[in-house]
């Protein structure tokens, strides 16, 4: 049986029509006419479907309208199946092009359970599978293959989701629906011709939906551990400690010191949150690095001199002007310089140099170099994950928000730059960012390589 219905759907050529056989429609008016009612009843019978798969049955049974050939009773006893023209299930102008248009996998299975159609997106997302096979055989989910009985047996639309880890970790979510040819807008209960399974990829949503958890617990945590802090010291206080002078002064500058975490920790998060909704607006505004970058360095010299640090400049004697928001640079390059004086203090100093214009006409970077204890390769592709330490006891002795490459990678993707990581241990750590030049000094650049001065 299944070998009579794979010839039914095979692409061959018809074969002549025999004697009391359904034949052509006489007019491409009539064939017109029966494919606006077929569409007008689709549209009735598939309300309440959500409508990806609306529009698909809409096409699928226009398909079967214009080609000119009625339902049989044909396949497993008890159910209807559809013996399909010999050339296609489609007609020949465009309803397969529309649903192979379609950005999400579809197929078309009968109601034992063997493919029919299957459009471009679904080969592609499920390689190997291909008209007339068992649909079990490609996709392997035994909760589909239950939904797709229950679609069958109560001709009725079903969803359902599935998570696979096998070859790469996916979220997928399947919409069946039940077809049946030719369609009753005033609705039948017989058992489908055709059931339609589009599959939606969750991935994407889910990934999402994790890294909010994700950094919704995070700052949970963050927050939580200087204001029990805070609480257990206004405890004290108000009890044993209510009439030491010497314990309330210490425990009121720890307290100030667990208030100005959570400030930090407060103000990066809006920060964050600031960055990430404007996102989408490229910076159209001209920043003068030789005036910006010695301003950074006013603004964490005293950092540095806590530390014994020395920040030194090279490579603004002359302006270099660049594309971006002055006060979105000026955040990117002081994370930048206070991390490295924090974490890169044993090499005792710290350069922040700009370079590239022989290299590239168009781009400058800004490389902060530290020559501390660096870092071990296998944390360098989490460095700019929200809250991620590469030594996390060391992060919170001093006092870092884990949040700060974060939002210096956020601003350097909104000014259609790139940051780059390079560190080994034992021999410190660079931080490169790379921007775009005004147009004028870009052109000039390149008028000066050209000339040869």
């Amino acid at each position: 049986m299944v070998d009579d219905e794979r010839r039914d759907f095979a692409d061959e050529a018809p074969e002549a029509q025999p004697a009391g056989s359904v034949e052509p429609w006489p007019s491409v008016g009539v064939r017109v006419t029966a494919t606006a009612v077929v569409i007008a009843a689709a549209a009735i019978g598939l309300a309440g479907v959500p409508w990806p798969i609306a529009v698909i049955g809409v096409a699928l049974l226009a398909a079967a309208a214009w080609s000119g050939r009625g339902a049989t009773e044909s396949g497993p006893i008890g159910r209807r199946s559809v013996r399909a023209p010999r050339r296609s299930v489609w007609p020949d102008l465009g309803m397969k092009t529309v649903v192979d248009a379609i950005d999400a996998p579809c197929l078309l299975t009968d109601a034992a359970g063997i493919v029919r159609y299957v459009n471009r997106e679904a080969t592609v997302r499920f390689g190997s599978i291909r008209p007339g096979d068992p649909l079990s055989f490609r996709i392997r989910v035994t909760a589909l293959h239950d939904a797709l009985d229950r679609v069958v047996g109560l001709s009725r639309a079903e969803t359902v989701e599935w998570h696979d880890k096998i070859p790469m970790e996916r979220w997928l979510l399947a919409h069946l629906s039940p077809i049946r040819f030719p369609p009753d807008p005033r609705g039948d209960d017989r058992p489908p011709d055709f059931v339609l399974v589009l599959i939606e990829d969750l991935t994407e949503r889910r990934r999402v939906e994790r890294m909010r958890a994700d950094f919704v617990a995070n700052a949970s945590h963050e927050l939580r551990t200087p204001l029990a802090a805070v609480s257990g010291f206004i405890e004290t206080l108000q009890g044993p400690a209510r009439n030491d002078p010497v314990a309330r002064e210490r425990f009121l500058a720890v307290m100030h010191e667990q208030a100005g975490r959570m400030k930090r920790l407060i103000d990066d998060l809006l920060s964050l949150s600031r960055v990430e909704m404007r996102a989408h607006l490229r910076p159209d505004t001209v920043v003068d690095l030789a005036d910006l970058l010695p301003h950074v360095l006013d603004l964490v010299r005293a950092a540095a001199e806590g530390a014994g640090v020395v920040v030194t400049l090279e490579g603004c004697e002359a302006p270099v002007p660049v594309i971006g928001d002055r006060e979105e640079l000026i955040q990117v390059f002081c994370n930048l310089v206070e991390n490295a004086i924090k974490y890169g203090s044993e090499g005792g100093r710290v350069v922040v140099a700009v370079s590239g214009a022989a290299e590239d006409a168009r781009r400058r970077t800004v490389a902060v170099r530290d020559f501390g204890a660096g870092i071990d390769p296998v944390h360098l592709p989490r460095l700019t994950e929200r809250f991620y330490r590469a030594h996390a006891e060391a992060g919170r002795e001093k006092r870092g928000t884990g949040l700060g490459l974060a939002i210096v990678k956020h601003i350097v993707t909104r000014h259609g730059g790139r940051l780059t990581i390079d560190s080994k241990p034992g021999q410190g750590s660079t931080f490169a960012v790379r921007l775009d030049v005004a147009p004028a000094a870009a052109g000039s650049a390149k008028g000066d390589e050209n000339s040869g001065v």
